[in-house]
C-alpha cells in the first residue's frame, strides 16, 4: 500500500512542478501567443516526462515519460487553441493531466485487474451512493428550489432586471455553502455548522437606514437559512444509510 501511494505522490510531484512551479509567466505568454511554434511547448512537454523518469526511478520503464510527455504537449496543445484561458479550460486541462497519470499510476502498480470489480463495488455500496445523491442533491436540486422559493423578493430587490452583485456569485455561495454544512455532518463537525451561520449573519450589520439595504439582507437571510434546513435534512438523512 505505502508503495503504490508513494508512486502516485511522485507522479503528481512531477506534475506539479511541471506545470506551477516551472513554468513563469513569461513563457506561458509566449507559448500562448507562438502555439505550436512555441519552443517552451516542447521543452514544457519533455521536462513532465523528463521529471516523472527522475522520481519513478524505474530506468527500464522508458516509455512511461514518454507517454507523460507526449499526453502532456497535445493536451497543451489543445488547449491553446481557445482564445481565452478560462477557468473552465483551466479545470478541463488539470483534469486530463491527471487522468492519464492516475492511468499511468494504475498501470504501474498492475491494478487494471482490480479496477473493474473495484468500480462494480463501489457502485453497489449503500454508504457511497447515499454520499454522492447527497452532495448532488445540495449542489443542484437545493439551488434551483431556493431560487424558486425567493424569486418575488429577488425580483423585489431588482425590479428592472438590474443586478448590483456579481454575476451568479450568491448561487456559488451557497454551493459552496451547502457542501461545506453536508461535510460537517457527515463528519460530525456539528460545531463548525454554528460557526459558519454566525459568519454569515454578519451580514444582518449592515447600514440599517437604507431600506434597500434591509431588504437585500432579509433576503440574503431567508436563502441562507433555508440553504441551511435543507441541507442540514439531506445530511441527516445521509446519516442514516451511513449509520
Amino acid at each position: 500500500m505505502e508503495e503504490t501511494t508513494l508512486i502516485l505522490l511522485q507522479l503528481l510531484l512531477a506534475h506539479i512542478l511541471t506545470d506551477f512551479v516551472l513554468q513563469p509567466t513569461k513563457l506561458v505568454k509566449h507559448k500562448r501567443e507562438k502555439k505550436a511554434g512555441s519552443w517552451f511547448l516542447y521543452f514544457h512537454s519533455f521536462l513532465a516526462g523528463f521529471l516523472t523518469y527522475i522520481f519513478l526511478q524505474e530506468w527500464h520503464l522508458w516509455y512511461i515519460p514518454i507517454v507523460i510527455s507526449l499526453s502532456h504537449f497535445f493536451i497543451d496543445l489543445w488547449k491553446l487553441q481557445h482564445k481565452n484561458d478560462t477557468l473552465k479550460l483551466f479545470l478541463i486541462d488539470q483534469f486530463w493531466h491527471i487522468f492519464i497519470i492516475i492511468l499511468v499510476w494504475i498501470y504501474l502498480i498492475d491494478g487494471f485487474s482490480e479496477l473493474i470489480p473495484f468500480i462494480a463495488d463501489v457502485f453497489s455500496s449503500t454508504q457511497f451512493l447515499a454520499i454522492i445523491i447527497g452532495y448532488l442533491l445540495v449542489i443542484f436540486p437545493t439551488g434551483f428550489l431556493i431560487g424558486k422559493a425567493t424569486k418575488r423578493w429577488h425580483n423585489e430587490l431588482q425590479p428592472n432586471g438590474q443586478s448590483h452583485s456579481l454575476e451568479a456569485a450568491g448561487r456559488y455561495i451557497g454551493i459552496f455553502e451547502r457542501i461545506l454544512v453536508l461535510t460537517f455532518i457527515l463528519t460530525q463537525n456539528f460545531s463548525a455548522i454554528g460557526f459558519l451561520i454566525a459568519a454569515k449573519s454578519i451580514l444582518r450589520f449592515s447600514d440599517k437606514t437604507d431600506a434597500s439595504a434591509r431588504k437585500q439582507t432579509e433576503y440574503v437571510l431567508i436563502g441562507t437559512l433555508m440553504s441551511f434546513a435543507i441541507t442540514i435534512l439531506i445530511g441527516l438523512l445521509v446519516r442514516y444509510f451511513l449509520f
